[in-house]
Protein backbone atom coordinates (compact mmCIF):
# COMPACT_ATOMS: atom_id res chain seq x y z
CA UNK A 1 0.00 0.00 0.00
CA UNK A 2 1.49 3.33 -0.89
CA UNK A 3 2.10 5.42 2.04
CA UNK A 4 -0.04 8.84 1.73
CA UNK A 5 1.87 11.99 1.66
CA UNK A 6 1.87 14.61 4.30
CA UNK A 7 2.18 18.01 4.28
CA UNK A 8 3.75 20.51 6.89
CA UNK A 9 3.18 24.20 7.74
CA UNK A 10 6.00 26.71 6.37
CA UNK A 11 6.30 28.91 9.83
CA UNK A 12 8.84 31.09 10.16
CA UNK A 13 11.24 29.29 7.29
CA UNK A 14 11.15 25.97 8.89
CA UNK A 15 8.62 23.13 8.71
CA UNK A 16 6.19 21.84 11.49
CA UNK A 17 3.24 19.71 12.38
CA UNK A 18 1.84 22.97 14.21
CA UNK A 19 1.32 23.68 17.77
CA UNK A 20 -1.25 21.30 18.46
CA UNK A 21 -0.38 18.77 15.80
CA UNK A 22 -3.67 18.07 14.34
CA UNK A 23 -3.48 16.33 11.73
CA UNK A 24 -6.44 16.72 8.94
CA UNK A 25 -6.96 14.17 5.70
CA UNK A 26 -7.90 15.54 2.03
CA UNK A 27 -9.55 13.91 -0.24
CA UNK A 28 -9.52 13.37 -4.21
CA UNK A 29 -12.11 14.73 -5.87
CA UNK A 30 -12.07 12.65 -8.74
CA UNK A 31 -13.24 9.09 -6.51
CA UNK A 32 -13.85 10.13 -2.95
CA UNK A 33 -11.01 8.56 -1.73
CA UNK A 34 -8.31 9.81 1.08
CA UNK A 35 -5.08 10.59 -0.23
CA UNK A 36 -3.09 12.40 1.78
CA UNK A 37 -2.73 14.47 5.05
CA UNK A 38 -1.86 17.90 6.41
CA UNK A 39 -0.66 19.69 9.69
CA UNK A 40 -3.45 22.26 10.94
CA UNK A 41 -2.48 25.76 12.42
CA UNK A 42 -3.47 26.26 15.58
CA UNK A 43 -3.43 29.46 17.08
CA UNK A 44 0.29 29.64 18.55
CA UNK A 45 1.33 28.89 15.00
CA UNK A 46 -0.62 32.07 13.67
CA UNK A 47 0.63 33.78 16.17
CA UNK A 48 4.32 32.72 15.15
CA UNK A 49 3.67 33.46 11.41
CA UNK A 50 2.72 37.03 12.52
CA UNK A 51 5.68 37.15 14.88
CA UNK A 52 7.98 36.46 12.37
CA UNK A 53 6.63 38.07 9.63
CA UNK A 54 7.16 41.41 11.71
CA UNK A 55 10.38 40.07 12.47
CA UNK A 56 11.36 40.05 9.34
CA UNK A 57 9.99 43.76 8.62
CA UNK A 58 12.99 44.99 10.82
CA UNK A 59 15.49 42.38 9.89
CA UNK A 60 18.00 44.39 7.22
CA UNK A 61 18.01 40.78 4.94
CA UNK A 62 14.69 42.02 3.41
CA UNK A 63 14.22 45.58 5.06
CA UNK A 64 17.47 46.71 3.79
CA UNK A 65 16.90 44.72 0.31
CA UNK A 66 17.11 47.32 -2.39
CA UNK A 67 13.68 47.10 -4.47
CA UNK A 68 15.97 45.98 -7.44
CA UNK A 69 17.18 42.93 -5.52
CA UNK A 70 13.72 41.99 -4.60
CA UNK A 71 12.16 41.80 -8.03
CA UNK A 72 15.11 39.39 -8.08
CA UNK A 73 13.65 37.33 -5.62
CA UNK A 74 10.54 37.62 -7.38
CA UNK A 75 12.09 36.49 -11.06
CA UNK A 76 13.76 33.40 -9.08
CA UNK A 77 10.23 32.14 -7.80
CA UNK A 78 8.83 32.54 -10.97
CA UNK A 79 11.72 30.24 -12.84
CA UNK A 80 10.94 27.72 -10.04
CA UNK A 81 7.42 27.45 -10.29
CA UNK A 82 7.59 27.37 -13.75
CA UNK A 83 10.39 24.32 -13.46
CA UNK A 84 7.58 22.76 -11.23
CA UNK A 85 4.32 23.27 -12.72
CA UNK A 86 3.87 19.88 -13.55
CA UNK A 87 4.22 18.56 -9.99
CA UNK A 88 2.08 21.53 -8.58
CA UNK A 89 -0.39 21.29 -11.43
CA UNK A 90 -0.64 17.52 -10.24
CA UNK A 91 -0.73 17.30 -6.80
CA UNK A 92 -3.85 20.79 -7.18
CA UNK A 93 -6.08 18.40 -9.54
CA UNK A 94 -5.29 15.29 -7.10
CA UNK A 95 -6.38 17.61 -4.10
CA UNK A 96 -9.37 19.86 -5.67
CA UNK A 97 -10.43 17.63 -9.28
CA UNK A 98 -9.47 20.81 -11.28
CA UNK A 99 -9.20 19.63 -14.90
CA UNK A 100 -5.14 18.78 -15.45
CA UNK A 101 -4.93 21.00 -18.86
CA UNK A 102 -6.33 23.98 -16.62
CA UNK A 103 -3.92 23.44 -13.74
CA UNK A 104 -0.81 22.82 -15.76
CA UNK A 105 -1.47 25.82 -18.52
CA UNK A 106 -2.47 28.00 -15.03
CA UNK A 107 0.94 27.21 -13.08
CA UNK A 108 2.90 27.74 -15.85
CA UNK A 109 0.96 31.19 -16.65
CA UNK A 110 1.25 31.75 -12.58
CA UNK A 111 4.66 32.50 -13.22
CA UNK A 112 4.52 35.41 -15.61
CA UNK A 113 2.35 36.81 -12.70
CA UNK A 114 5.39 36.49 -10.82
CA UNK A 115 7.86 37.89 -13.45
CA UNK A 116 5.22 41.38 -13.83
CA UNK A 117 5.47 42.09 -10.25
CA UNK A 118 8.76 41.11 -10.24
CA UNK A 119 9.36 43.84 -13.06
CA UNK A 120 7.49 46.48 -11.00
CA UNK A 121 9.17 46.23 -7.64
CA UNK A 122 11.60 48.89 -8.59
CA UNK A 123 9.14 50.96 -10.32
CA UNK A 124 7.27 51.53 -6.76
CA UNK A 125 8.15 55.27 -6.74
CA UNK A 126 8.00 58.74 -4.71
CA UNK A 127 7.54 62.15 -5.91
CA UNK A 128 9.18 66.05 -5.05
CA UNK A 129 6.23 68.02 -4.75
CA UNK A 130 6.44 71.78 -5.70
CA UNK A 131 5.36 73.31 -2.48
CA UNK A 132 4.25 76.93 -2.57
CA UNK A 133 6.63 77.44 0.42
CA UNK A 134 10.05 78.80 0.25
CA UNK A 135 12.92 77.40 1.79
CA UNK A 136 10.92 73.82 2.22
CA UNK A 137 11.84 70.45 0.48
CA UNK A 138 8.92 68.21 0.42
CA UNK A 139 8.73 64.91 -0.94
CA UNK A 140 6.88 61.53 -0.64
CA UNK A 141 7.75 57.84 -0.85
CA UNK A 142 5.90 54.52 -0.59
CA UNK A 143 7.00 52.42 2.45
CA UNK A 144 5.68 48.62 2.49
CA UNK A 145 2.52 48.71 4.07
CA UNK A 146 3.67 45.68 6.73
CA UNK A 147 2.05 42.08 7.20
CA UNK A 148 0.05 40.65 5.37
CA UNK A 149 -2.91 38.25 5.65
CA UNK A 150 -3.61 36.53 2.26
CA UNK A 151 -6.17 34.00 2.50
CA UNK A 152 -7.04 31.69 -0.72
CA UNK A 153 -9.50 29.75 -1.62
CA UNK A 154 -9.41 26.01 -2.79
CA UNK A 155 -10.57 26.69 -6.70
CA UNK A 156 -7.70 28.56 -8.29
CA UNK A 157 -5.03 28.62 -5.38
CA UNK A 158 -1.68 29.09 -7.42
CA UNK A 159 -3.27 31.98 -9.44
CA UNK A 160 -4.99 33.63 -6.29
CA UNK A 161 -2.10 33.31 -4.32
CA UNK A 162 0.36 35.18 -7.19
CA UNK A 163 -2.32 38.09 -7.19
CA UNK A 164 -1.29 38.73 -3.64
CA UNK A 165 1.81 37.01 -2.82
CA UNK A 166 3.35 39.33 -5.88
CA UNK A 167 2.47 42.93 -5.73
CA UNK A 168 2.69 42.47 -1.79
CA UNK A 169 6.65 41.15 -1.91
CA UNK A 170 6.90 43.27 -4.83
CA UNK A 171 6.09 46.00 -2.52
CA UNK A 172 8.41 44.75 0.43
CA UNK A 173 5.77 43.65 2.60
CA UNK A 174 5.96 40.50 4.29
CA UNK A 175 2.74 37.86 4.01
CA UNK A 176 1.15 34.97 6.12
CA UNK A 177 -0.42 33.31 3.45
CA UNK A 178 -3.45 31.15 4.29
CA UNK A 179 -4.66 28.24 2.37
CA UNK A 180 -7.93 26.48 2.33
CA UNK A 181 -8.15 23.72 4.40
CA UNK A 182 -10.52 21.95 1.78
CA UNK A 183 -7.74 21.46 -0.45
CA UNK A 184 -4.21 22.79 0.98
CA UNK A 185 -1.83 20.79 -0.71
CA UNK A 186 -0.59 22.82 -3.72
CA UNK A 187 -0.03 25.41 -1.77
CA UNK A 188 1.76 23.74 1.28
CA UNK A 189 4.28 22.35 -1.32
CA UNK A 190 4.67 25.65 -3.23
CA UNK A 191 5.89 26.79 0.09
CA UNK A 192 9.23 24.72 -0.67
CA UNK A 193 9.61 27.24 -3.98
CA UNK A 194 9.44 30.14 -1.76
CA UNK A 195 12.51 28.63 0.64
CA UNK A 196 14.15 27.82 -2.67
CA UNK A 197 13.99 31.07 -3.94
CA UNK A 198 15.78 32.55 -1.39
CA UNK A 199 13.35 34.63 0.25
CA UNK A 200 14.36 35.54 4.23
CA UNK A 201 13.06 33.28 6.91
CA UNK A 202 9.56 35.24 7.96
CA UNK A 203 8.89 36.96 4.50
CA UNK A 204 6.28 34.61 3.84
CA UNK A 205 4.69 31.38 5.69
CA UNK A 206 2.45 29.03 4.47
CA UNK A 207 -0.31 27.98 6.77
CA UNK A 208 -3.72 26.12 7.10
CA UNK A 209 -6.39 25.54 9.25
CA UNK A 210 -10.47 25.91 10.02
CA UNK A 211 -11.81 29.39 11.09
CA UNK A 212 -11.35 29.03 15.01
CA UNK A 213 -7.57 28.34 15.09
CA UNK A 214 -6.96 30.23 12.26
CA UNK A 215 -8.45 32.21 9.77
CA UNK A 216 -10.08 34.11 12.86
CA UNK A 217 -7.03 35.13 14.78
CA UNK A 218 -5.12 36.01 11.77
CA UNK A 219 -7.92 38.46 10.27
CA UNK A 220 -8.24 39.70 14.30
CA UNK A 221 -4.11 39.50 15.05
CA UNK A 222 -3.22 43.10 15.62
CA UNK A 223 -0.02 42.75 13.87
CA UNK A 224 -1.46 42.49 10.79
CA UNK A 225 -1.68 45.83 8.93
CA UNK A 226 -3.62 44.20 5.53
CA UNK A 227 -5.88 41.23 4.82
CA UNK A 228 -6.42 40.24 0.79
CA UNK A 229 -8.86 37.69 0.81
CA UNK A 230 -10.85 35.76 -1.77
CA UNK A 231 -13.89 33.58 -1.16
CA UNK A 232 -17.50 33.89 -0.23
CA UNK A 233 -19.31 37.13 1.27
CA UNK A 234 -20.50 35.33 4.30
CA UNK A 235 -17.13 35.18 5.23
CA UNK A 236 -15.53 38.10 3.92
CA UNK A 237 -18.25 39.86 6.17
CA UNK A 238 -16.44 38.10 9.35
CA UNK A 239 -13.24 39.13 7.53
CA UNK A 240 -14.80 42.65 7.62
CA UNK A 241 -15.42 42.34 11.27
CA UNK A 242 -12.38 41.15 12.20
CA UNK A 243 -10.24 43.30 10.51
CA UNK A 244 -11.69 46.23 12.58
CA UNK A 245 -10.03 45.11 15.76
CA UNK A 246 -6.60 46.18 14.15
CA UNK A 247 -7.62 48.54 11.37
CA UNK A 248 -6.07 46.85 8.93
CA UNK A 249 -7.16 47.47 5.11
CA UNK A 250 -9.10 44.85 3.24
CA UNK A 251 -9.29 44.03 -0.23
CA UNK A 252 -12.06 41.70 -0.97
CA UNK A 253 -12.72 39.51 -4.30
CA UNK A 254 -15.92 37.40 -3.52
CA UNK A 255 -17.32 36.08 -6.61
CA UNK A 256 -20.73 36.72 -7.77
CA UNK A 257 -23.43 35.51 -10.71
CA UNK A 258 -22.05 36.96 -13.71
CA UNK A 259 -24.42 37.51 -16.60
CA UNK A 260 -23.33 36.82 -20.54
CA UNK A 261 -25.51 38.70 -22.93
CA UNK A 262 -26.08 37.31 -26.12
CA UNK A 263 -27.80 39.82 -29.38
CA UNK A 264 -29.48 38.60 -31.77
CA UNK A 265 -26.59 39.79 -34.35
CA UNK A 266 -23.84 38.05 -31.99
CA UNK A 267 -21.63 35.06 -33.69
CA UNK A 268 -23.68 32.22 -32.12
CA UNK A 269 -20.82 29.73 -32.37
CA UNK A 270 -18.54 32.34 -30.69
CA UNK A 271 -21.45 32.80 -28.25
CA UNK A 272 -21.82 28.97 -27.43
CA UNK A 273 -18.09 29.05 -26.49
CA UNK A 274 -18.03 31.66 -23.98
CA UNK A 275 -21.70 30.44 -22.11
CA UNK A 276 -19.81 26.76 -22.24
CA UNK A 277 -16.57 28.50 -21.07
CA UNK A 278 -17.86 30.46 -18.67
CA UNK A 279 -20.62 27.61 -16.97
CA UNK A 280 -18.80 23.95 -17.86
CA UNK A 281 -15.14 25.52 -17.99
CA UNK A 282 -13.71 24.79 -14.71
CA UNK A 283 -16.78 22.40 -13.67
CA UNK A 284 -18.25 26.00 -13.20
CA UNK A 285 -16.04 26.43 -10.42
CA UNK A 286 -14.97 29.59 -10.96
CA UNK A 287 -15.59 33.64 -9.21
CA UNK A 288 -16.64 34.49 -12.23
CA UNK A 289 -18.83 31.96 -14.10
CA UNK A 290 -21.08 33.19 -16.29
CA UNK A 291 -24.04 31.78 -14.77
CA UNK A 292 -26.76 34.26 -15.63
CA UNK A 293 -26.79 33.64 -20.30
CA UNK A 294 -29.01 36.77 -21.15
CA UNK A 295 -30.49 35.37 -24.06
CA UNK A 296 -32.34 37.72 -27.33
CA UNK A 297 -35.61 35.67 -27.11
CA UNK A 298 -35.54 35.68 -31.00
CA UNK A 299 -32.25 33.18 -31.06
CA UNK A 300 -33.26 31.31 -27.75
CA UNK A 301 -34.61 28.48 -28.80
CA UNK A 302 -31.55 28.05 -31.33
CA UNK A 303 -28.69 28.58 -28.86
CA UNK A 304 -30.67 25.97 -26.47
CA UNK A 305 -30.50 23.28 -29.55
CA UNK A 306 -26.76 24.44 -30.52
CA UNK A 307 -25.82 24.15 -26.33
CA UNK A 308 -27.53 21.08 -26.33
CA UNK A 309 -25.70 19.54 -29.60
CA UNK A 310 -22.73 20.40 -28.02
CA UNK A 311 -22.82 18.90 -24.88
CA UNK A 312 -23.16 15.19 -26.63
CA UNK A 313 -19.63 15.63 -27.08
CA UNK A 314 -18.76 17.02 -23.77
CA UNK A 315 -16.37 14.45 -21.73
CA UNK A 316 -16.92 14.21 -18.28
CA UNK A 317 -14.16 12.08 -16.56
CA UNK A 318 -10.79 11.80 -14.70
CA UNK A 319 -9.61 15.13 -14.06
CA UNK A 320 -5.74 13.73 -15.12
CA UNK A 321 -6.92 12.86 -18.72
CA UNK A 322 -6.33 15.49 -20.76
CA UNK A 323 -9.61 14.44 -23.00
CA UNK A 324 -11.32 15.06 -20.02
CA UNK A 325 -13.69 18.65 -20.63
CA UNK A 326 -15.39 18.20 -17.16
CA UNK A 327 -14.07 16.98 -14.16
CA UNK A 328 -15.34 16.16 -10.00
CA UNK A 329 -16.67 18.96 -8.19
CA UNK A 330 -14.13 19.26 -4.81
CA UNK A 331 -16.66 18.19 -2.59
CA UNK A 332 -19.81 16.11 -2.01
CA UNK A 333 -21.59 19.63 -0.40
CA UNK A 334 -21.53 21.29 -3.95
CA UNK A 335 -23.52 18.41 -5.30
CA UNK A 336 -26.00 18.38 -2.87
CA UNK A 337 -26.64 22.24 -3.11
CA UNK A 338 -26.43 21.99 -6.50
CA UNK A 339 -29.47 19.65 -6.78
CA UNK A 340 -31.24 21.55 -4.31
CA UNK A 341 -31.24 24.46 -6.18
CA UNK A 342 -32.58 22.36 -9.47
CA UNK A 343 -35.35 21.22 -7.82
CA UNK A 344 -36.33 24.40 -6.25
CA UNK A 345 -35.67 26.06 -10.33
CA UNK A 346 -38.01 23.67 -11.30
CA UNK A 347 -40.91 24.26 -8.86
CA UNK A 348 -40.23 27.64 -9.70
CA UNK A 349 -41.44 26.93 -13.57
CA UNK A 350 -37.78 26.60 -14.87
CA UNK A 351 -37.06 23.61 -17.61
CA UNK A 352 -33.84 21.36 -17.32
CA UNK A 353 -32.76 20.62 -20.77
CA UNK A 354 -30.31 18.29 -19.95
CA UNK A 355 -28.32 17.11 -17.29
CA UNK A 356 -29.62 17.96 -13.56
CA UNK A 357 -27.97 15.24 -11.49
CA UNK A 358 -24.94 13.63 -10.38
CA UNK A 359 -22.85 10.70 -12.20
CA UNK A 360 -23.68 7.20 -10.47
CA UNK A 361 -19.94 6.95 -10.21
CA UNK A 362 -17.15 7.59 -7.85
CA UNK A 363 -15.65 10.65 -7.15
CA UNK A 364 -18.16 13.88 -6.64
CA UNK A 365 -18.79 13.96 -10.50
CA UNK A 366 -22.35 16.49 -11.53
CA UNK A 367 -23.83 16.27 -15.02
CA UNK A 368 -23.40 19.89 -17.06
CA UNK A 369 -26.77 21.28 -16.77
CA UNK A 370 -28.74 23.45 -19.08
CA UNK A 371 -31.34 25.27 -17.29
CA UNK A 372 -34.10 27.45 -19.20
CA UNK A 373 -35.68 30.37 -16.96
CA UNK A 374 -39.26 31.95 -17.62
CA UNK A 375 -37.90 34.98 -15.64
CA UNK A 376 -35.31 36.36 -12.84
CA UNK A 377 -36.26 34.82 -9.75
CA UNK A 378 -35.81 31.73 -10.98
CA UNK A 379 -33.59 30.47 -7.72
CA UNK A 380 -30.53 29.38 -10.78
CA UNK A 381 -30.37 32.64 -11.37
CA UNK A 382 -29.64 34.19 -7.71
CA UNK A 383 -27.35 31.59 -6.24
CA UNK A 384 -24.03 31.16 -6.68
CA UNK A 385 -23.40 27.69 -7.35
CA UNK A 386 -20.14 26.76 -8.08
CA UNK A 387 -20.92 23.94 -10.62
CA UNK A 388 -21.55 23.09 -13.86
CA UNK A 389 -24.83 24.82 -14.23
CA UNK A 390 -26.07 27.27 -17.16
CA UNK A 391 -29.21 29.20 -16.76
CA UNK A 392 -30.85 31.23 -19.87
CA UNK A 393 -33.05 33.93 -19.41
CA UNK A 394 -34.72 35.63 -22.22
CA UNK A 395 -35.08 39.46 -23.39
CA UNK A 396 -36.40 41.94 -25.48
CA UNK A 397 -34.29 45.04 -25.89
CA UNK A 398 -31.48 46.19 -25.09
CA UNK A 399 -32.77 48.06 -22.30
CA UNK A 400 -34.14 44.86 -21.26
CA UNK A 401 -30.72 43.50 -21.00
CA UNK A 402 -29.12 45.95 -19.23
CA UNK A 403 -31.87 45.66 -16.44
CA UNK A 404 -31.96 41.90 -15.93
CA UNK A 405 -27.97 42.23 -15.97
CA UNK A 406 -27.51 44.61 -13.27
CA UNK A 407 -30.90 43.31 -11.34
CA UNK A 408 -28.30 41.45 -8.82
CA UNK A 409 -26.24 42.26 -5.46
CA UNK A 410 -23.41 40.83 -7.02
CA UNK A 411 -20.81 42.79 -9.60
CA UNK A 412 -17.23 40.78 -10.55
CA UNK A 413 -17.74 39.55 -14.74
CA UNK A 414 -19.72 40.40 -17.29
CA UNK A 415 -19.73 39.32 -20.98
CA UNK A 416 -21.18 40.51 -24.04
CA UNK A 417 -21.40 38.85 -27.47
CA UNK A 418 -22.78 41.12 -30.34
CA UNK A 419 -21.15 42.29 -33.67
CA UNK A 420 -22.20 45.89 -33.24
CA UNK A 421 -18.86 47.56 -31.76
CA UNK A 422 -21.28 50.89 -30.87
CA UNK A 423 -23.61 48.31 -28.83
CA UNK A 424 -20.47 46.72 -27.30
CA UNK A 425 -19.24 50.23 -25.87
CA UNK A 426 -22.89 51.51 -25.10
CA UNK A 427 -23.85 48.62 -22.87
CA UNK A 428 -20.72 47.32 -21.71
CA UNK A 429 -20.26 51.27 -19.99
CA UNK A 430 -23.69 50.54 -18.31
CA UNK A 431 -23.03 46.78 -16.79
CA UNK A 432 -22.55 47.18 -12.82
CA UNK A 433 -19.39 45.11 -13.15
CA UNK A 434 -15.38 45.49 -12.52
CA UNK A 435 -14.61 43.56 -15.28
CA UNK A 436 -16.53 43.40 -19.08
CA UNK A 437 -15.68 41.02 -21.79
CA UNK A 438 -16.63 41.76 -25.15
CA UNK A 439 -16.98 38.50 -27.60
CA UNK A 440 -14.75 36.73 -25.55
CA UNK A 441 -14.93 35.32 -21.66
CA UNK A 442 -12.58 34.41 -18.88
CA UNK A 443 -9.26 36.63 -20.58
CA UNK A 444 -6.89 37.32 -17.83
CA UNK A 445 -3.36 39.26 -17.52
CA UNK A 446 -1.31 40.22 -14.53
CA UNK A 447 -1.41 44.26 -16.32
CA UNK A 448 -5.18 44.22 -16.27
CA UNK A 449 -6.94 45.39 -12.47
CA UNK A 450 -9.09 42.29 -11.38
CA UNK A 451 -12.10 43.07 -9.19
CA UNK A 452 -15.85 43.58 -8.53
CA UNK A 453 -18.45 45.95 -7.54
CA UNK A 454 -21.13 45.36 -4.83
CA UNK A 455 -21.36 42.04 -2.71
CA UNK A 456 -18.25 41.06 -5.32
CA UNK A 457 -16.25 43.04 -3.37
CA UNK A 458 -13.62 45.76 -3.33
CA UNK A 459 -9.87 46.56 -4.50
CA UNK A 460 -7.97 45.30 -7.19
CA UNK A 461 -5.43 42.52 -7.98
CA UNK A 462 -3.56 43.01 -11.09
CA UNK A 463 -2.13 46.07 -12.56
CA UNK A 464 0.42 48.44 -11.01
CA UNK A 465 -2.05 50.11 -8.56
CA UNK A 466 -2.44 46.21 -6.74
CA UNK A 467 1.32 47.08 -5.58
CA UNK A 468 0.76 50.21 -4.59
CA UNK A 469 -2.07 49.06 -2.46
CA UNK A 470 0.60 47.26 -0.20
CA UNK A 471 2.16 50.83 0.23
CA UNK A 472 1.82 53.25 2.35
CA UNK A 473 2.67 57.28 1.40
CA UNK A 474 5.05 58.80 3.68
CA UNK A 475 5.74 62.64 3.38
CA UNK A 476 8.85 64.21 4.45
CA UNK A 477 9.32 68.19 5.06
CA UNK A 478 12.43 69.57 5.15
CA UNK A 479 13.41 72.96 6.29
CA UNK A 480 16.59 74.08 3.81
CA UNK A 481 16.54 77.53 5.66
CA UNK A 482 19.75 78.94 6.54
CA UNK A 483 18.08 80.47 9.89
CA UNK A 484 15.91 77.79 12.27
CA UNK A 485 12.42 77.36 12.46
CA UNK A 486 10.54 80.41 14.48
CA UNK A 487 7.58 81.40 16.52
CA UNK A 488 6.28 77.97 17.43
CA UNK A 489 2.91 78.89 17.54
CA UNK A 490 2.37 79.45 13.85
CA UNK A 491 1.92 77.36 10.68
CA UNK A 492 4.41 77.57 8.03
Amino acid sequence: MTERPHFQLYVAGSWTDGAAAQVMTTQNPADGQDWATFACAATEDVDRAVAAARRALQDPAWRDLTQTARGHLLFRLADLVEQNAERLARLETTDSGKLLAETAGQTTYVAGYYRYFAGLADKIEGAVLPIDKPDMHVFTRREPIGVVAAIVPWNAQMFLAATKLGPALAAGCSVVLKASEIAPAPMLEFARLIDEAGFPPGVVSVITGDAKNCAIPLTRHPDVARIAFTGGPETARHVIRNSAENFAVTTLELGGKSPILVFDDADLDSAINGLIAGNFGASGQSCVAGSRGLVQRRILGTLVEKIAERADSITIGDPLDPATHVGPLCTRAQIKRIEATLARAVDQGAIVHFGGAPLDRPGNYMQPTLVECAGPDISTLEVELFGPVMSLLPFDTEEDAIRLANDTVFGLGSGVFTSSLARAHRVSSRLKAGICWINTYRAISPIAPFGGYGHSGYGREGGIEAVLDYTRTKTTWINTADTPMANPFTMR
